[in-house]
């Protein structure tokens, strides 16, 4: 499944397309699934890698969102976590459950968030994980060893899902391949084609590596760029009002030392209202978030000074006093909310999603996040389905057990503190659509989200294997190591 095999089939099996997706993150590659297991022939576009933007920077969490609960909207609840424990089933070693502990210090708290929480075990039904547990202050310590919050009398236990985010990007792009998808990335839209009647039958694609650019005729085109909806809808239709409220979320990595048990902490509500978690992922620590609004959505963002000081200090009560010395890396997201007005507070608009179909046809779909990405992905198709130029088909997502890597059972590790393995390299490449070494780094392994100084420290030598596997000179490999440097930069 190397990329330029994808690209060969493109051109050898010719136009039109059923169904053509423009984004390769977590919606996007979710259509791209559901059409191609409907049995549509499907290609998919993303200027860059899989899962680049926001899809690859999430809090790693599959969950129903208790905050939800609390603010009233229950049909978000009940559709994540109906999804929350598909995904359970479907995607076995990248979702698995992971308990939360939200500390109290009052019997009033203890009540407060132990009703919450029963109702929110409750909604799940059959799909639920765990009954919540009340803890005394003995046995929330033994979870939460490090736990420094003064007057706390205990907490709740609960249960929700954790992931990683790249992984499932991954998973469902190989899983496209394997029902006759063709997923793929460093092709980037740059116009829509339309027939004399406006209607849009297809886009121009560059090839972001070597300049090349197509023309790929399509019956249907679904806009599912995220963050960046709103460029193509504006290429559709310029007269078309802003519909996306990006909203900007910052965490931290820390070492395991500040949560060394098994449980997340949960600090359901912070001064500012917001909700900030303490994760114990892949032997490190991963804590935030922020919800800041932004005018704009760059593709690369890094947290500021301000964000940081934040978290750790939001954090503080709870893990006890963070040295910045000791953060690993850091990294931020972009949220694609969609807005009712931009004097709107980013953590007040939605976080669900909107489907819109234009006058041209262009179907656009964005909103929502990781958890509820299959049922987002059957809503489109569904209406997809609808269009006179396709057949109505049944959705067969619900049970579908995706497509993941094998990692190779091999000795020769890049470091010792990163879980990256020689053999790795050449699965990234050969089976997973790698082809610069960000991707390596960043989403086929999380390196570079793990230790960022460390991933500097190894990138030349996972370029050389790269290099080989690729086909690639010397020089490539020393390019590619110092695009990545600069890259770094943001992790720091």
């Amino acid at each position: 499944m190397l990329r330029e095999e994808l690209l060969a089939r493109l051109d050898a099996e010719g136009d039109p397309w059923d169904v053509i997706v423009v984004g390769g993150g977590a919606t996007g590659l979710g259509c791209a699934v559901d059409a191609a297991t409907r049995g549509y022939r499907t290609v998919l576009f993303e200027r860059g890698d899989f899962a680049q933007g926001t899809s690859s920077r999430s809090t790693k969490l599959i969950h129903g969102g208790v905050r939800y609960l609390r603010q009233g909207n229950v049909r978000l609840v009940l559709e994540a976590l109906r999804e929350r424990g598909r995904l359970l089933k479907n995607a076995p070693g990248i979702v698995q459950p992971l308990p939360f502990i939200i500390p109290t210090r009052s019997l009033l708290e203890k009540i407060w968030y132990g009703a919450g929480l029963f109702l929110y075990s409750l909604l799940a039904g059959r799909l639920r994980i765990q009954w919540p547990a009340v803890l005394g202050k003995k046995a929330a310590v033994q979870r939460l060893p490090t736990l420094a919050l003064r007057n706390c009398n205990g907490g709740v236990q609960y249960w929700d899902g954790q992931f990683d985010d790249a992984a499932l990007a991954i998973a469902l792009a190989r899983t496209s391949v394997a029902h006759g998808g063709l997923p793929i990335n460093y092709c980037e839209v740059t116009n829509l084609l339309k027939d004399e009647a406006g209607r849009v039958i297809g886009v121009q694609v560059r090839d972001s590596l070597d300049g090349g650019e197509r023309e790929v005729r399509g019956k249907v085109v679904i806009n599912a760029t995220g963050v960046w909806a709103d460029a193509l809808r504006r290429e559709d239709n310029r007269g078309s009002k802003p519909m996306i409220s990006p909203s900007k979320g910052s965490h931290i990595v820390l070492p395991n030392k500040y949560l060394p048990g098994e449980a997340a902490l949960l600090v359901p509500e912070t001064p500012d209202g917001r909700v900030v978690f303490a994760v114990p992922w892949q032997g490190r620590v991963i804590v935030g978030t922020t919800d800041i609004a932004m005018e704009e959505a760059p593709r690369e963002l890094r947290p500021t000074e301000d964000e940081v000081d934040y978290i750790i200090e939001t954090a503080k009560p709870y893990l006890g006093g963070i040295d910045k010395s000791d953060i690993l890396s850091v990294f931020s997201g972009l949220r694609p909310l969609v807005s009712g007005g931009a004097d709107e507070e980013s953590s007040a608009i939605s976080r669900d999603h909107t489907i819109l179909t234009s006058n041209s046809g262009l179907v656009t779909v964005t909103g929502g996040k990781w958890t509820t990405y299959r049922h987002m992905a059957e809503e489109v198709i569904d209406e997809v389905g609808k269009s006179e130029a396709l057949m109505p088909r049944s959705c067969r997502t619900g049970s579908l057990e995706l497509v993941s890597a094998d990692r190779k059972a091999e000795t020769g590790s890049y470091s010792e503190v990163l879980p990256l393995r020689r053999g790795d390299v050449e699965v990234a490449v050969r089976e997973s659509m790698a082809v610069k070494l960000e991707d390596v780094l960043s989403r086929r392994s999380r390196c570079l989200v793990l230790d960022a100084e460390e991933t500097v420290r190894i990138a030349p030598d996972v370029a050389k294997d790269m290099a080989r596997v690729l086909g690639k000179s010397e020089e490539w490999g020393v390019s590619e190591v110092a695009e990545f440097e600069q890259l770094v930069r943001d992790y720091f």
